[in-house]
């Protein structure tokens, strides 16, 4: 008995687990991403899983009209990355830090010892060929990434990423985000160059 009415105490309901899940997944990421922070790597040197492993079987087609030097530029394959070591660059024209990062990927293809790769992500073919066409075009072969399939395969988390893959078509490095001045440089040219020396056909 309770009180003045007389009725039994009230239950007190216990908070199911399951409801608290979504709670503690939370958690668990805000202390994995302040670790990473304080660690003081930097944070677009995510690891990934396809590193040191062979690039995704995938096929893409062309940008529809898109040209280079008057040829229609080819879309591209994973036998397209065999024989050579390439950069693979994902980008779109809807994204801002791939025009911030554009002026590197010209600068790379004016060096010329790797061959150029991108995908053009989730993009309307008119406006990938606007964006070429305003900041010039550094890619041997551009393909259509339309769904996004084939940065599923290759563990794209956003635009823009680029790889470093090497003659037998392994993916030797990653690079998440925008590559600036500082990191093209100090972090994305020794990497670029220990693949040149060692391409692993």
């Amino acid at each position: 008995m309770d009180g003045a009415s007389g009725g039994p105490a009230p239950k007190r309901r216990r908070i199911p687990l399951v409801a608290l899940l979504p709670l503690i997944v939370f958690g668990l990421l805000a202390v994995l991403f302040l670790m990473q922070i304080l660690s003081g790597r930097d944070t677009s040197q995510v690891p990934s899983a396809l590193i040191d492993k062979p690039a995704p079987e995938f096929s893409l087609p062309p940008v529809e009209g898109l040209v280079d030097d008057g040829k229609p530029l080819p879309g591209v394959s994973r036998a397209d990355l065999l024989g050579k070591v390439s950069v693979v660059n994902v980008f779109a024209s809807w994204c801002v830090p791939c025009r911030q990062e554009h002026p590197l990927l010209e600068k790379l293809a004016r060096d010329g010892r790797a061959q150029m790769i991108g995908f053009n992500y989730k993009d309307k073919p008119e406006n990938a060929r606007r964006f070429l066409g305003t900041l010039g075009n550094p890619y041997d072969r551009v393909g259509a990434d339309d769904n996004g399939r084939a940065g599923i395969l290759w563990g794209v988390y956003g635009v823009p990423e680029t790889f470093i893959v090497d003659a037998g078509g392994t993916i030797r490095y990653k690079v998440i985000g925008p590559l600036s001045e500082e990191s093209y440089s100090a972090v994305f040219l020794p990497e670029l160059e220990k693949v040149l020396a060692d391409p692993r056909p």
